[in-house]
């Protein structure tokens, strides 16, 4: 009689079961989006534990997250019917690293007690070795070096590994003598950064071949998770433990999908799992292609797509969930009516009993949830910020505002206290004690404490003169309120107190971002008459209470909806120049523009039901309008399983002909046709022409108020109007030929008679 399977191996389909059964020589399970990975990862341990092959002790498994770890623990005790014990090499690379440095520290120069140092102690000690070598610390800052050191580190390099000018030109190429000093500093202090946990165990299995031969003789089995997000030290790690002697050589199983590959800024390679054959020769792949998630129109038009691409190994998602709308793909006027789109289709799939736990907007930069944020506050939709804090509670929005708060209200202590020494000013913890307590002594505000103590010998040497100057700075800024554009004083005032600059000398990944959020910032004033009509609205934002336990829409950057599912996603900004972000396809070219490629399509298949796709004629970006045309990716979208609406307008019109036109597939090289033809036609992508009218830029509201001409407006209060921008409204008040607007949607707004329609 033949053995009945376990009942865990029932469970899966033919592609699962056969990653899960193939045990002996290396393995690679190409896991698209859905098709349930983490079943498989979990199963093919519990198979390996109940089949009695091997011991806990004698498997390798190595996740990228503390949680997947502990998950994947729980979940295989669940399948075996007891609690695993004895699984002490299931963890991150990171984790398992440290594990053993610390049973052989004393072979890489340090002590088994060693501490980790974190992202602030690493750049203390970069910046003590910086001063040390008596170098400009404003023009090699430490984050700059530590990025390099990092980004060393990811591609398994030492100091005596560096071969070439890459990175030397740090300090005029004193790179590699500061790392080589950075390094000894470390083992000095009995100290290892992350990248060490990776480079010397590298460097331990590399030099004492001994205990290199003892752990492969251990991990008679090893799994590794997320294959495709490796970078090179990992995976020169991996590989030197796999390919040992003995009759285990070689048992193991990848898992990962080339197709998911995004965090290339972060060291990932996905040639790591492109070579997987040729690395271990007589590989079995595996490909999981049954999607349990999506609907077969989304799921086709994420294969379309990613077809594209030629860095790839392939495959071909299908599913039983045959039926589901088509792809939404929306063509809008600007970023504002794409959040007022999409945030209307959020409140009618709610009323139609679609939770908002269900719903997520999917972004290609940071800047972009302010338009959605704003509109979310306004419309009282509940939100969360997922990967990050809300725009408004961002480090350096609550800089910005603070200053503008300050000068608005020197009187405000919390906000002057905040930025009094940011950016540094050589203002201490000391110097800020005393000015509270003089404060609190005087009955004055520490605003004007700074002022008299400026003035007197109490605080000496660059506190003194930097408090004179900085409230002499805050009084002059404020004398100009009144005279000058609240959106020219914003940026006097950040580029006058050095906050701007310090952010551009910053060489952190960070940097760049924050960056764009202060120009965002700015921009986001043009909407607003005064400085004290921006500063209200943002203290009415802020003042949103948080409430964890209310159903919410979902908003989060791309890179961090990886292994995230919802009901309905939106996609909104899918333009050129933002999504692919010029800055991937600048640095890195055809690879950057596959790795934008793969991006769009992890957004794409976060989708269950619902997919929604929008572009917009103009986009703020940097705080400055430009028009734009639709991303190369919405041209890759099969038009089979794609349904076009564009409202109407005419810039979404000529989008919707191209792309309903046609009927040749586009090649996948780094300028394709369907980009040539977009940048061919970008006129028919531009605005409408504008009515005849005193404006340059028909979508800045304060442009439109700042020229008007006074002329007596023709329209009456209560007149019902239309405006291309905010939709219809009913007339408020007149002054001239300024109207001020009741919008449905939008809300109250100031605009010019001439840019309204009747209706």
């Amino acid at each position: 009689m033949a053995r009945r399977p376990a009942p865990y191996l029932e469970t899966l389909n033919d592609g699962q079961r056969a990653a899960v059964e193939a045990l002996d020589g290396p393995v690679l399970v190409l896991a698209g989006a859905g098709t349930g990975k983490t079943r498989v990862l979990t199963t093919r341990l519990a198979h390996l534990l109940n089949t009695g092959r091997a011991r806990p002790g004698d498997i390798l498994a190595v996740t990228f997250t503390n949680k997947a770890a502990r998950e994947m623990k729980h979940r295989i005790g669940e399948l075996v019917g007891e609690v695993v014990e004895g699984m002490a090499w299931l963890g991150t690379f990171h984790s398992i690293g440290a594990k053993i440095i610390r049973r052989h520290a004393e072979l890489v120069g340090l002590k088994s007690d060693f501490t980790i140092l974190d992202t602030d102690d690493q750049i203390r000690l970069i910046k003590q070795l910086i001063r040390a070598e008596d170098l400009d610390e404003k023009r090699w800052p430490a984050r700059q070096l530590a990025g390099l050191i990092d980004h060393w580190k990811n591609r398994g390099l030492g100091p005596g590994d560096l071969k070439s000018d890459d990175g030397f030109a740090f300090a005029n190429g004193r790179g590699k003598e500061l790392y080589a000093a950075y390094q000894a500093r470390l083992k000095v202090l009995n100290a290892a950064d992350f990248g060490d946990l990776i480079l010397e165990c590298l460097r331990l299995f590399r030099e004492n071949t001994d205990v290199l031969n003892r752990y492969q003789e251990r991990f008679r089995y090893m799994l590794v998770d997320e294959y495709q997000d490796t970078n090179v030290a990992q995976y020169l790690w991996m590989r030197l433990l796999a390919q040992g002697g003995g009759e285990a050589r070689g048992n193991i199983a990848c898992v990962g999908d080339d197709d998911q590959s995004i965090y290339g800024w972060r060291g990932a390679e996905v040639d790591n799992i492109l070579r997987f054959e040729t690395d271990f020769p007589g590989a079995t792949v595996v490909r999981l292609e049954r999607n349990y998630r999506s609907t077969h129109h989304i799921l086709a038009a994420a294969s379309g797509l990613i077809a594209h691409n030629e860095g790839r190994l392939g495959k071909t998602l299908h599913t039983e969930a045959t039926e589901g709308e088509k792809v939404h793909v929306r063509g809008l006027w600007d970023a504002e009516e794409e959040a007022r789109m999409i945030s209307d289709e959020i409140e009618a799939a709610h009323a139609r009993g679609h939770k908002l736990d269900e719903i997520a907007i999917l972004v290609r930069a940071s800047f972009q949830m302010r338009e959605f944020e704003d509109r979310f506050v306004m419309a009282d939709i509940p939100y969360r910020v997922i990967g990050g804090p809300r725009f408004y509670e961002r480090q350096e929005i609550r800089d910005a505002v603070a200053y503008l708060q300050v000068t608005a209200n020197p009187d405000n202590d919390l906000k002057f206290e905040r930025i009094v020494n940011t950016p540094r000013r050589g203002v201490g913890d000391t110097t800020v004690a005393l000015l509270a307590a003089t404060a609190r002594a005087r009955g004055t505000s520490m605003f004007r404490a700074a002022q008299d103590l400026a003035q007197t010998d109490e605080i000496r040497g660059k506190a003194r003169t930097s408090l004179k100057t900085l409230t002499a700075d805050f009084v002059r800024w404020r004398g100009l309120i009144d005279t000058k554009s609240h959106i020219e004083l914003a940026e006097m005032i950040l580029d006058e107190s050095g906050y701007t600059e310090m952010w551009q000398q910053d060489r952190s990944p960070t940097a760049a971002g924050r960056l764009e959020n202060l120009k965002e910032l700015i921009g986001q004033m043009e909407e607003f008459d005064s400085l004290a009509g921006f500063l209200e609205h943002i203290s009415l934002v802020m003042d949103t209470a948080e409430d964890r336990d209310i159903d919410k829409v979902s908003l989060m950057t791309l890179h961090s909806a990886k292994g995230l599912e919802f009901g309905t996603v939106f996609l909104p900004g899918w333009e050129e120049g933002l999504f692919p972000h010029q800055r991937s396809l600048d640095e890195s070219g055809k690879a950057g523009l596959e790795e934008e490629r793969r991006l769009a399509y992890v957004g794409i298949t976060r989708a269950k039901a619902n997919a929604w796709i929008s572009f917009a004629s103009n986009r703020r970006i940097h705080g400055l309008w430009a028009s734009a045309i639709p991303s190369r990716f919405v041209d890759e979208l099969p038009a089979s399983e794609v349904d076009v609406d564009t409202g109407g307008n005419g810039f979404g019109n000529a989008a919707a002909s191209r792309f309903a036109a046609r009927t040749e597939p586009f090649t996948s090289t780094y300028d394709t046709p369907g980009w040539r033809r977009a940048q061919a036609n970008r006129d028919a992508f531009a605005p409408a022409p504008a009515r005849a009218g005193p404006r340059r830029n028909p979508l800045i509201e304060g442009e439109l108020v700042a020229s008007s001409t006074g002329t007596p407006s023709p329209f009456p209060v209560g007149t019902r109007i239309f405006h291309l921008k905010f939709g219809y409204g009913t007339i408020a008040s007149v002054d001239g030929n300024k109207l001020t607007v009741e919008f449905e949607k939008a809300g109250r707004k100031r605009v010019l008679d001439s840019f309204v329609e009747e209706h």
